[in-house]
């Protein structure tokens, strides 16, 4: 699979292992993005801090193996690599026990994420991170860097304020939002609307960003893009677990995007990635290009 067209990408955040009740799967949001991202054909580098420990030596090992730049994974010697219990509810839907501090709460900033992030043509970054002083820190210093930033929303209780939010998506060009995510931060910010699509329009006014997207679990996704929006209505799919679905969406719909394809198109292949995550055990299973294009044909009408 080939989408990228070598488009340069960087992700800002936390790499963890996802710990089910019968297995551990390496994870954090952006380090899922990063790596789907990968399989479409980007070249993308992970800006994370791993501990000095087993667990953090394999994740630095698997991602190298799938093809991340890991040198801007820099190695803390205080702090131990993150844990997140995963537990799925009947439908599959995840929540999680994230420890704390871990490794990637502490992330600083070597010289070749620095350069790494000047070069390149997108940043992704979440909320999460940012819940401990050190790792926010280092994220405003990359911020100020010209290159295109989407905000990937992730509320985890009790990891975020609302003022941090908005100062983060005030940064952004583009944000992600689950549809929860979205009315509970518009109302936050007093917005008097109820609709999704009248809450995304009063987030661009109250923000810098141009564009975003709002996905609805299996009810697909929204896309404002250009001033107008596009909407896919999700594909029929027996899901296996919601772990990673939303962060393979964001990384096919990115990568689509900034490659020039056509807005519909960008959102029917980001739901179809995301709806074959879900479809699949775990954050990151192998997609084919062609699963991809079969799922496209499913388009409920």
């Amino acid at each position: 699979m080939n989408n990228g067209k070598n488009l340069k990408a960087m992700a800002y955040g936390e790499v963890l292992w996802d710990v089910f009740a019968n297995e551990k799967k390496i994870g954090g949001a952006p380090l899922n993005v990063a790596l789907r991202m990968k399989t479409l054909g980007c070249d993308v580098a992970m800006i994370s801090c791993v501990g000095n420990d087993e667990d953090g030596k394999a994740i630095k090992n698997q991602v190298k193996k799938l093809g991340l730049e890991t040198d801007t994974i820099v190695v803390s010697e205080d702090f131990p690599t993150g844990l997140v219990n995963v537990t799925l509810n009947e439908r599959g839907s995840a929540t999680y026990e994230i420890s704390y501090p871990s490794a990637w709460d502490k992330i600083e900033l070597n010289d070749l994420a620095k350069t790494t992030v000047k070069s390149a043509d997108v940043l992704i970054y979440g909320s999460l991170v940012c819940r401990d002083n050190v790792s926010r820190n280092a994220l405003e210093q990359l911020l100020q860097y010209d290159v295109y930033k989407v905000f990937d929303v992730n509320l985890r209780k009790p990891h975020y304020t609302y003022g941090i939010l908005n100062q983060l998506m005030q940064s952004a060009d583009f944000i992600k939002f689950n549809d929860e995510e979205l009315l509970e931060i518009a109302k936050a910010m007093n917005s008097p609307f109820e609709s999704l699509e009248e809450n995304m329009a009063f987030i661009e006014e109250k923000t810098k960003a141009t564009a975003m997207c709002v996905t609805k679990g299996k009810h697909g996704a929204l896309l404002l893009w250009e001033g107008k929006i596009y909407e896919n209505n999700g594909y029929p799919i027996e899901v296996a677990d919601t772990v990673g679905a939303g962060d393979s969406f964001l990384a096919a719909l990115i990568t689509s995007l900034l490659t020039e394809r056509e807005p519909q198109y960008s959102i029917d292949f980001a739901c179809a990635v995301g709806a074959l995550v879900a479809e699949s055990p775990g954050a990151n299973p192998e997609i084919s290009f062609s699963r991809i294009e079969k799922m496209m044909l499913k388009m409920k009408i």
